[in-house]
């Protein structure tokens, strides 16, 4: 099965899809070997580590492409759902940008109708005009063919243009075929159960990480209000931060290491080495040591 087959087949069966956030070969290859079987290639979280600073529409498609590739080549039997943004530029952008991901190998790809490049400014999300936007679902749509990538789609118009536009746009979007469904920034649970039914029964996707100007319902209150699948951008990002602050405190106070470091037994681990050995070993010049 292609990983598009994988993720539908996933979606099928009972229960709530969690996606990781990941952005990088050692955050992908941790989420695998912790048993996440899909994985959300995030902007926000390639932004923090790629450019040191905010999801702000920074980010071009090679870099996240080039991050892409990171995540796959790391955890190759993932499940991916690729941040494809507002998809780089107009509709035929977007096609580039999905049929891209669709033949590299991700089972998803993100589509959204923010206005690109955004004001000058970190507040506050305008977006295309709703058939601007629709076309932009409709190109994406029809480039998923290709591949058979699924298509998730997203509206932040919400805490500009109020909820009845948000829906009617989800609805325009599931119209045009796409697959996933995500609003962003809702206010309530009335707003999220609008928005799930308005899908007309296929999957919503929700944010869940807290801190954002959005109702963040638990996992289980997630699945209770329809949400068939969630990722959570900050759940390894913020604890990758805090515990680099806590290495660099630990070195300008004298010591190796901060107290949260893992063993480097464990670190070797984690990063494979026991792995290439073994892979390597049947490569050896006879003779030579462990040949």
């Amino acid at each position: 099965m292609t990983p598009p087959e994988r993720l539908r087949a996933l979606l099928a069966e009972p229960g709530f899809v969690v996606m990781p956030a990941v952005w990088d070969g050692l955050s992908a290859k941790l989420a695998a070997g912790a048993g996440f079987r899909t994985a959300f290639l995030s902007g926000s979280c390639v932004a923090a580590s790629r450019l040191g600073g905010p999801d702000l529409d920074l980010v071009s498609f090679g870099e996240m492409f080039d991050s892409f590739t990171m995540v796959r080549n790391a955890a190759p039997e993932t499940l991916i759902l690729a941040d494809g943004d507002h998809g780089y530029g107009n509709a035929m952008n977007v096609q580039r940008t999905v049929r891209q991901y669709g033949r590299a190998g991700a089972a998803a790809v993100l589509i959204e109708d923010k206005i690109t490049p955004r004001a000058l400014t970190a507040a506050g999300k305008p977006c295309l005009p709703r058939e601007e936007a629709r076309m932009k679902i409709r190109a994406a749509v029809q480039a998923a063919k290709e591949s058979g990538i699924l298509v998730l789609a997203r509206t932040d118009c919400r805490p500009t243009q109020g909820i009845d536009e948000a829906v009617a746009r989800i609805e325009a979007f599931a119209a045009e075929g796409a697959d996933i469904f995500l609003l962003d920034s809702p206010a309530d649970e009335a707003e999220i159960r609008r928005a799930v039914a308005a899908t007309g029964g296929r999957p919503s996707f929700a944010v869940l990480s807290p801190g954002g100007a959005r109702a963040t319902p638990s996992r289980s209150e997630a699945e209770r209000l329809g949400f068939k699948i969630g990722t959570y951008p900050t759940a390894m990002l913020s604890p990758a931060a805090a515990g680099m602050r806590a290495g660099l405190a630990a070195l300008q106070a004298g010591a190796a290491e901060a107290e949260s470091a893992l063993p480097p037994a464990e670190l070797r681990a984690a990063l494979g080495y026991g792995d290439y050995d073994r892979e390597a070993a049947p490569f050896l010049p006879v003779g030579s040591p462990g040949g």
